[in-house]
């Protein structure tokens, strides 16, 4: 008798995804992939059909969104102090702090899903 398939992820792995082994996880991590990604993705068959590719581009993409974070971190000062109020600046950072938040938490999740479709299954957690 197999064991149940699990009912989550590992750690860090979209809610919305059910874990690999479990029925349809595939279309369902493209589904969410497509969720992460550009609009424009939809429209290219090839990264419709082949979900590794489309994790692969998401990883990419994210990646270039918190180098983007990352720069306008280490600008924001210099670029709008003269057009901005100053009591504006702290709400500057607390946006773009939350954003470097939720993008490291996305490209957790890009990686282990394309581990995922690569084959990789996570050791189970007791």
């Amino acid at each position: 008798m197999e064991p149940p398939a699990p009912r989550h992820g590992p750690p860090g792995w979209p809610a919305e995804v059910p874990p690999p082994g479990a029925q349809r996880w595939q279309d369902t991590a493209v589904a969410w992939l497509l969720d992460q990604a550009p609009p424009e993705y939809r429209g290219y068959p090839p990264v419709r059909q082949h979900p590794l590719l489309l994790a692969w581009l998401v990883g990419h993409h994210v990646a270039a969104q918190q180098d983007a974070v990352r720069r306008a971190t280490a600008s924001a000062r210099r670029d709008l102090a003269a057009h901005l109020p100053p009591e504006v600046a702290p709400r500057v950072f607390w946006v773009l702090e939350r954003e470097e938040l939720r993008l490291l938490r996305l490209a957790r999740a890009v990686g282990l899903l394309q581990r995922a479709l690569l084959g990789e299954r996570p050791a189970p957690r007791l």
